[in-house]
């Protein structure tokens, strides 16, 4: 037992400095990549780029960590990484930021491996726990890195890539000093997995009560990509703000976030319910973002993305929990599946459409856009209220 526990302490420490550095980078690509004029259309591409081959090659390392073992493509998805990050440090082109997103992405797979390896060394009854464990590790990590790069780029532009890929290099060094292969040889096997099954999501589309659930987790994933990637942008437009405080931003962001997750979610979805929760949250989510363009001074936009990050924390959540519990006995496994490869076609859609919109209609078109998704999420969690409502909760 103590053996596992210091295991999965290490998947944790791996997970949460990989996202250092993924955290780093976000906030201040738009801002690099604005320097090169893009079109629309290439822009849209470009922050697309890294979930477009997070989605194709998640499944692949998957299905090769199932062949081969978790930690051999744990340091190769680890040495990819480090090594696109640096691109990013030292990118003196529109085609070496490309670059440097699309390598990462390839190396994106690495958090399912880590949750292979965790499945590897828990029992049943552990299991969540550790997942958990590695969903902190990601939100923990996503925090501090836009807190790093805004110090960082500060100092020097290239700085925050180098910090980026030695984050992802650290966590390569603790794979192979500290993480045994996890995989018996015994169990290493070609798996079917596949990024997203049309059958199986058809399927669960048509569910009364699942299919209007895994729509809105669609809907508010679009919602919030257009947030997330064109806000840096509309900051520096209407604010002229350095992009240091622009990461402080998202980091001020994340932290308030994180304490409605860690420390509210808990008693409100006992006092009112996962299905109140998604339509209370996706309704001030689409408010703040209605507003958020028209903003004219530091002050609301403080407390506009206060109440953002309020929205968010309280909806995502409670959304995934409500996807698990509308899901048949013996399929939550791979409802949940649908929903990550949902979730990954949102995060392709979302960024691709708010560059497209930022640069082609105008810079408040990304929010709105947002704000009307989220309404309609808000909306469609309104009409399946009194139903889901009487969803069971779920078992102990």
């Amino acid at each position: 037992m103590r053996e596992h526990r210091a295991k999965i302490g290490t998947v944790f420490l791996i997970v949460f400095i990989d996202l250092v550095g993924f955290g780093i980078v976000i906030p201040i690509l738009p801002l690099y990549a604005e320097e090169y004029g893009p079109s629309p259309v290439v822009f849209g591409l470009l922050m697309a780029s890294f979930s477009i081959m997070q989605f194709i090659f998640a499944p692949v390392l998957g299905r090769l960590s199932d062949r081969v073992g978790r930690r051999p493509v744990l340091l190769v998805s680890l040495a990819a990484a480090a090594a696109g990050y640096l691109l990013f440090g030292f990118a003196g082109s529109l085609a070496m930021l490309f670059l440097s997103r699309i390598i990462p992405g390839i190396a994106g797979g690495n958090i399912s491996t880590a949750h292979a390896v965790v499945a590897d060394i828990t029992g049943p009854e552990d299991r969540a726990k550790g997942m958990g464990l590695i969903g902190a590790a990601f939100g923990l990590g996503f925090i501090l890195g836009p807190a790093i790069g805004g110090l960082a780029v500060a100092v020097r532009p290239w700085l925050p890539g180098v910090i980026a890929a030695v984050a992802s290099a650290t966590a390569f060094v603790l794979v192979l000093l500290l993480l045994p292969e996890t995989l018996e040889r015994s169990a290493r096997q070609p798996a079917g997995r596949r990024a997203l099954d049309l059958a199986a999501l058809r399927g669960a589309l048509a569910q009364p009560l699942l299919g209007p659930a895994l729509v809105m987790v669609f809907l508010t994933i679009f919602a919030f990509a257009n947030f997330e990637t064109t806000f840096a942008q509309l900051a520096r437009l209407r604010f002229a703000f350095t992009t240091s405080t622009i990461a402080w931003l998202f980091a001020y962001a994340g932290v308030l976030g994180a304490v409605v997750q860690g420390g509210l979610i808990g008693p409100l979805a006992r006092r009112f319910g996962e299905a109140r929760l998604v339509v209370a949250g996706t309704l001030v989510s689409a408010l703040a973002l209605a507003v958020l363009p028209a903003l004219a001074g530091r002050g609301p936009l403080l407390g506009i993305l206060a109440a953002l990050a309020l929205g968010q924390g309280v909806a995502h959540p409670a959304l995934t929990s409500l996807v698990s519990r509308t899901a048949a006995a013996g399929e939550v496994g791979g409802v949940m599946g649908l929903q990550q490869g949902i979730a990954s076609l949102a995060r392709i859609g979302g960024p691709f459409w708010a560059e497209v919109a930022y640069g082609g209609l105008g810079p408040g078109w990304p929010f709105w856009t947002a704000a009307a998704t989220m309404l309609a999420a808000c909306l469609l969690g309104l009409a399946a209220l009194p139903a889901l409502r009487r969803v069971p909760a779920a078992s102990p």
